[in-house]
């Protein structure tokens, strides 16, 4: 497809959905908790429901929950959910059921289920990078001075220069993901991000800048922030 006279590329995203509300404090999945009347994980959802370039959405979700997400895509036309796999005990393992659900190639996002604020700006210089070499992350410049400490004694100060903050989504070739996540799980290694697993095989890793209100919603305090974001959206 094309818009405004350039090529835009087609993605599917993976999307860890099975979390927890511990660090929320819900005692449930946080992704059930609204913003202005509506959960945070169909506020995710519908940036990629609107996007022309998004062929679907492949859920990792914990089975007793699977009802009550099928419930919610109903109510508030979610179409772009092909597939619903189950979570593993891990957010890796849920990305690797993700992507064993898809298998079909081309380019592949990972994006995080409480981070409903990625502009679809973003999301297109993301894919186009990561299409171009391969893996591409979204992350912000880090703004505060940033300092090495041991057992609270600091050894150094870092330049901030450069160090970036990562979010979602990350994007890559599927089958330079697929091949990442696989000798992964053979080796027993558990990374904290996907590129993570990608860069072990030496492979670069291309960072696009983001936006600093791309937020995961984690806190309290972020779900106020959130609140301020919509009704930003709204003027």
């Amino acid at each position: 497809m094309k818009r405004k006279g350039r090529e835009v590329l087609n993605y599917t995203v993976m999307m860890p959905a099975a979390g927890s509300g511990q660090r929320m404090g819900a005692g449930y999945n946080k992704l059930f908790l609204k913003l202005d009347d509506k959960p945070i994980l169909i506020h995710t959802l519908e940036v990629f429901e609107e996007d022309p370039a998004c062929d679907g959405v492949i859920l990792a979700v914990k089975p007793d929950e699977r009802m009550q997400i099928e419930s919610m895509l109903e109510q508030f036309a979610i179409t772009k959910v092909v597939a619903m796999v189950d979570g593993g005990g891990e957010r890796q393992d849920s990305v690797a059921a993700c992507m064993k659900a898809h298998g079909k190639g081309g380019i592949v996002l990972v994006h995080d289920a409480a981070r409903p604020f990625i502009r679809r700006t973003v999301i297109t210089e993301l894919v186009k990078v990561a299409d171009e070499h391969g893996a591409a992350i979204v992350g912000v410049r880090a703004k505060d001075t940033m300092k090495y400490a041991e057992d609270g004694i600091v050894e150094e100060t870092v330049d901030r220069g450069r160090l970036w903050i990562i979010q979602t989504p990350q994007a890559f070739r599927y089958a330079l993901l697929k091949k990442a996540s696989d000798e992964a799980q053979a080796q027993g290694f558990l990374g904290t991000d996907e590129s993570m697993l990608v860069e072990r095989f030496g492979e670069s890793v291309r960072i696009v800048e983001g936006t600093y209100d791309n937020v995961k919603m984690t806190t309290q305090e972020d779900l106020l922030f959130g609140e301020i974001l919509l009704r930003r959206k709204k003027v």
